[in-house]
């Protein structure tokens, strides 16, 4: 992919074996269009340039055996050091901290984030310790390779970048905001299948309807979400591995501390 270097514009930097998988969906909607506009830009390095001998190897079997391959430290060493590292140099792990939506407001107010997307059984463990490595999960489950998720972090930030969404207030008001779920959402028809819009949002009633919204998202935090009810009661973070972690959230945005010695 072409890319447009633009001074002071946040800055994925994606460290991949398979390059041609970006933009992929960030290149559509309103991510894409903030791209084409210059809001953000995306870099790609291909991992497997750095590969060694004529086949370009990038990974081997694992010390101590098992299955599977592991990406190699020299290789992956050479390609982070290939460009300069922006902001926070992360990997995609399911054995990472959670990523949340404090973390994303962090990404976004920062210059941009650097992310290393694995494959095969992962990475060898000294590269992640040289270059002090956070290792960030979407969830408690696996995927082939780090670049769907490396997409959705990089969405979930760069939408909370000024001027990508049109309405700021979307970003206020939506789910995990204050550590409650979303309220409901209604438009036209009025009358669907029988089923009608609350009354009271058709009440021109402002009052009535914050409160209305305010009762319904805290309804539907405690029966679906009951660890954010804790934290939105306790005012504290519902991930005690995440974002109270990188709380220094503005920090870890900001220094994008990594070792390159």
């Amino acid at each position: 992919m072409e890319e447009r270097q633009l001074a002071r514009t946040w800055t994925a930097r994606v460290l991949t074996l398979y390059p041609d998988m970006f933009p992929g969906i960030l290149g559509h909607s309103l991510t894409g269009r903030a791209l084409r506009e210059g809001l953000w830009q995306l870099e790609t390095t291909s991992i497997r340039e750095f590969g060694l001998g004529k086949h370009r190897a990038v990974d081997d079997t694992p010390t101590g055996g098992g299955a599977g391959m592991v990406l190699r430290a020299d290789v992956l060493d050479a390609a982070i050091r290939a460009r300069p590292v922006i902001g926070p140099l992360i990997y995609l792990s399911p054995r990472g901290r959670r990523f949340d939506q404090p973390m994303a407001r962090a990404l976004a107010a920062g210059p941009g984030v650097t992310l290393l997307c694995g494959r095969f059984e992962g990475v060898d463990e000294r590269v992640i310790e040289h270059h002090g490595i956070t290792e960030v999960s979407l969830g408690d489950f696996v995927l082939t390779g780090g670049e769907i998720a490396a997409q959705a972090l990089i969405d979930a930030s760069v939408r909370l970048i000024p001027r990508v969404l049109g309405n700021a207030e979307s970003a206020v008001e939506e789910s995990f905001s204050g550590n409650l779920l979303e309220h409901p959402q209604y438009t036209r028809p009025n009358d669907w299948n029988g089923r009608t819009v609350p009354e009271v949002l058709l009440s021109g009633n402002h009052a009535a309807i914050a409160d209305w919204r305010r009762s319904s998202a805290e309804r539907l935090t405690k029966e679906r979400r009951p660890d954010l009810w804790r934290a939105h009661v306790q005012g504290t973070s519902a991930d005690p591995n995440g974002s109270a972690q990188l709380s220094d959230a503005e920090t870890f945005a900001e220094k994008g501390d990594h070792k390159e010695d």
